[in-house]
């Protein structure tokens, strides 16, 4: 089987970095998860400053705007998004259709995650009558800025990996993109921003674990396949 990279000594510091990285994202991680579900407040230090500024400033242009944006955060977009680029870093047709496939799997593997978490936490979103967009379930984690930052930070990890690697402005425009749909959810009133700042720590520690894990076995597998 063929892997789009073979990891020299950098890609082996880099995967070590990761996995570090991916630690320290689920420690604090598991420390907010505690601490929101022990709060005896409902609300923890920012949530109500950042929810009562946003809803004191969003102008109906404001809101439709942000809604454009954190639409793009769910469905079937970042499916697409990791398609994309896993059809762009790949050399061979069998590399592209391998790293499209890892990336999609990796991603719906991590929204089950998020999921059962959130289950798990069941913490109550914000007032309904805050809200000027559509959202239903549990809070924390944010799906949507789980599910972008995730994409994002899949999409930088193979762009930074494959065969055929990104230009720093693509990396940067998915990083912001990954980045403003979270934020998107405190300024339409549905998440706290706990709730999104919960999604980045897991979608930092899922995809970090996932590089680790990539660089320390996939090359390994791919020399006793061949």
């Amino acid at each position: 089987m063929s892997h789009p990279f073979t990891p020299g000594p950098v890609d082996r510091a880099i995967g070590r970095r990761a996995g570090w990285v991916a630690v320290c994202a689920f420690v604090l991680l598991a420390s907010l998860t505690l601490w929101v579900m022990r709060a005896s407040e409902p609300l923890l230090p920012t949530d109500a400053g950042l929810h009562s500024w946003s809803v004191a400033h969003r102008p109906a242009w404001a809101a439709a705007a942000a809604r454009a944006v954190t639409e793009t955060g769910t469905g079937v977009i970042p499916y697409a998004v990791l398609f994309l680029v896993g059809m762009y870093v790949g050399r061979t047709a069998r590399q592209r259709c391998t790293v499209a496939l890892a990336l999609i799997v990796c991603l719906g593997a991590g929204q089950a995650l998020r999921y059962t978490a959130m289950s798990v936490v069941a913490r109550p979103r914000p007032p309904v009558g805050d809200w000027v967009a559509h959202a239903s379930g549990w809070s924390f984690p944010s799906g949507h800025s789980t599910t972008a930052a995730m994409t994002a930070a899949l999409a930088i990890a193979a762009l930074s990996f494959g065969s055929r690697r990104g230009s720093r402005l693509a990396v940067a425009v998915i990083g912001l993109w990954g980045v403003a749909v979270g934020l998107t959810r405190v300024y339409l009133g549905v998440h706290w921003f706990t709730d999104v700042l919960g999604g980045w720590l897991f979608a930092v520690g899922w995809v970090c674990l996932v590089v680790w894990a990539y660089v320390r076995w996939a090359p390994a597998v791919g020399r006793k396949e061949a």
